[in-house]
This record gives structure tokens, C-alpha cells and sequence, in this order.
């Protein structure tokens, strides 16, 4: 079975959790650039997706 998430819906949620349970580590920072940057849709979109879509392949290899 394949499942579908979108990015922004994904990180938007962690991002909720992360905000709710007022993390402050090193990886709510990177949930919350990361919602902050598939939002925005800025000029760096590009690399930074190159970079998700081949942990997310790696990830997905492995299992």
C-alpha cells in the first residue's frame, strides 16, 4: 500500500506538535524551517527539495 502525505501537511502537524509541546531541540528547529520553507515556496525550493526527496527514497529503500 502507498501512502501520500504532502510535505506541507506533514511538517505543518510537526510543527503544531513541536509548537504545542514547546520543544526547543535542534529538531523542532529543523520541522519548523522546513514547514516554514515548503510553505514559502522561496527561490531555494530546488536544492533543499533535491535533499528531502533523496532522504525520503533512502527511507524508503530501506523498509
Amino acid at each position: 500500500m502507498i501512502l501520500n502525505i504532502s510535505a506541507v501537511l506533514l511538517f505543518g502537524a510537526a510543527s503544531a506538535l513541536a509548537v504545542k509541546t514547546k520543544s526547543a531541540g535542534g529538531g523542532a528547529a529543523i520541522v519548523l524551517f522546513l514547514f516554514g520553507f515548503f510553505a514559502a515556496g522561496t527561490g531555494a525550493y530546488e536544492p533543499i527539495h533535491h535533499v528531502v526527496q533523496a532522504c525520503a527514497d533512502s527511507l524508503n529503500d530501506l523498509g
